[in-house]
């Protein structure tokens, strides 16, 4: 189970920071009438994956976690 959380974690990290990269080249940083909503989405889930990630990885350790 551990395990298979740590790869949820690792996914969705990879996922979120994939699609806001891809996003941004897509737009080419145009900030032009309806590309800054999409310049400010696509840094909205590079950011989100900094955060989804590490916070599904620690609560998969201490959820998976033997009590002591």
């Amino acid at each position: 189970m551990k395990t298979l959380a740590r790869i949820g974690a690792v996914l969705s990290f990879l996922f979120c920071f994939a699609g806001g990269l891809l996003i941004l080249i897509k737009t080419g940083f145009d900030t032009d009438k309806d590309g800054a909503i999409w310049v400010g989405m696509g840094l909205y889930f590079m950011g989100k994956s900094f955060f989804v990630g590490p916070m599904l990885w620690l609560a998969a350790e201490k959820c998976c976690s033997k009590p002591e």
